[in-house]
């Protein structure tokens, strides 16, 4: 596989922000297709079109659930994620419940991923654990969600959604989404059958490297075409 097809087999491919319509939902798909990538990453209702608009590509279908503040309830969590590999998806990414996580209720995030994950697999498909840690920081807390995922058999950890936006003293809503340091801490934290995803904040060809580098599979990306368009030139043609 040549450098450019590697990178575009490491991205999954974002159509999650609120305001996108159907058409925007068709032409993100063309985008997927045309250049390839590893997965589309959709909202719930999305699933079923998603999966017709790619259904004569070998790019797969994924889809959110609890997304993006991760306040459901588990049994809901449970149905959505049900919902959604009944409808096409077999990529989940699932987002933790954040305030449990920083509250240090371990057990209840350990029965929330279990659950997921358990849904996921009997239905052949593969569960991305969203820790967001914007919110989620500390690196201790992070170390024990990666330990989390490992003993419940979760097949990949994650940073961010992307809309994990900290509010700053000037009123103003940022986030930094994927660090570098944090995901080597996860790379390090979790066991040899679970993968790194970065999301957040990726959205050049070298942002992409380096989170390759730090040992991520996959990373969430809406720039893909910026992307990919740069790995052509620097790496050569798909």
């Amino acid at each position: 596989m040549n450098k450019v097809k590697e990178l575009a087999k490491m991205i999954d491919h974002s159509i999650l922000h609120p305001t996108m319509t159907d058409e925007d939902l068709k032409r993100e798909c063309e985008v997927a297709k045309e250049y390839d990538v590893a997965s589309v990453c959709v909202k719930p209702y999305a699933v079923k079109q998603a999966v017709e608009l790619l259904k004569d590509s070998y790019v797969l279908v994924g889809c959110v659930i609890g997304f993006p503040a991760g306040n459901s309830a588990i049994e809901v969590k449970v149905f959505e994620t049900e919902k959604a590999c009944v409808d096409g998806a077999v990529e989940i990414d699932m987002v933790i419940n954040i305030g449990k996580a920083l509250q240090g209720e371990w057990d209840y995030i350990e029965k929330e991923i279990a659950a997921v994950t358990k849904v996921c697999h009997n239905n052949k498909a593969i569960v991305k654990v969203i820790f967001e840690t914007d919110y989620v920081s500390k690196k201790e807390d992070i170390v024990e969600l990666c330990k989390i995922c490992t003993k419940v058999g979760a097949d990949y950890v994650k940073t961010s959604t992307g809309f994990g936006f900290v509010k700053s003293d000037d009123g103003k809503y940022a986030y930094q989404g994927a660090t570098i340091s944090n995901l080597e801490l996860m790379k390090a934290s979790v066991g040899p059958n679970v993968k790194v995803k970065a999301a957040g904040g990726v959205r050049t060809l070298d942002g992409l490297l380096a989170v390759q580098k730090a040992g991520c599979s996959r990373c969430g990306a809406t720039a893909t075409v910026v992307i990919l368009k740069d790995a052509k030139e620097r790496f050569g043609d798909l």
